[in-house]
């Protein structure tokens, strides 16, 4: 259970779904209901599959690149700090590479679930290089099981927020949802830096 509450707390901090409301809202100006729900459950469908491809096949990535976990950690706790202060910036969407022009051809397209709201809006390096450096310190069966459990209830949850959107956007407003993504912000940024001081007590035991 501690693992479960662990790899969702980071997941969802890293991913910030509630950050992604105002683009989702953007990006699906005109849709129905029924065009809400659908791109609501296929983006977490997407973020699911990325998330555990990610996690089991990961590892296979790093032997056949010759990368160490120590250095996985050190670059994954930069690019998750990183996407941290994007989130006390307020310069999420650009930190995750939503620019303008990909917000017009995204429009312009009938299925935006999988690009960019799957990935990179949600699922991103930073997600990517934490559930891979979490399966090497967490690959006992009953860890993983929960692991996985985990990243369904993200999944889950990124559906319920992406499809109550306009209702959280109408509710908070723009400056509640910033007000949350800062604070999310504060907490990755948190994440980001453990990560890295991890890998370097793991170098400094090492010599």
């Amino acid at each position: 259970m501690d693992v479960f509450l662990l790899l969702f707390a980071a997941l969802f901090s890293v991913l910030n779904p509630i950050g992604t409301v105002p683009i989702f809202v953007g990006l699906t100006e005109g849709y129905t209901k029924n065009e809400l729900s659908k791109t609501s459950l296929w983006t977490a469908i997407n973020v699911f599959i990325i998330l555990m491809i990610a996690f089991f096949m990961g590892q296979y990535v790093l032997s056949f690149f010759g990368i160490t976990i120590t250095a996985l950690r050190i670059a994954g706790g930069i690019l998750i700090t990183n996407s941290g202060f994007a989130l006390l910036n307020g310069k999420f969407s650009k930190n995750k590479g939503i620019n303008k022009k990909v917000e017009e051809e995204s429009q312009e397209r009938s299925d935006i679930a999988l690009t960019p709201l799957a990935m990179p809006m949600l699922a991103g390096p930073g997600s990517m290089s934490l559930l891979i450096a979490f399966y090497q310190e967490h690959n006992s069966t009953k860890e993983i099981i929960w692991s996985c459990i985990a990243i369904l209830v993200v999944a889950i949850v990124i559906f319920i927020i992406l499809r109550s959107a306009y209702y959280l956007s109408r509710i908070l407003g723009s400056a509640g949802i910033v007000a949350i993504s800062r604070i999310v912000g504060f907490l990755t940024i948190a994440i980001g830096i453990q990560y890295i001081i991890s890998a370097i007590l793991s170098i400094v035991r090492g010599i």
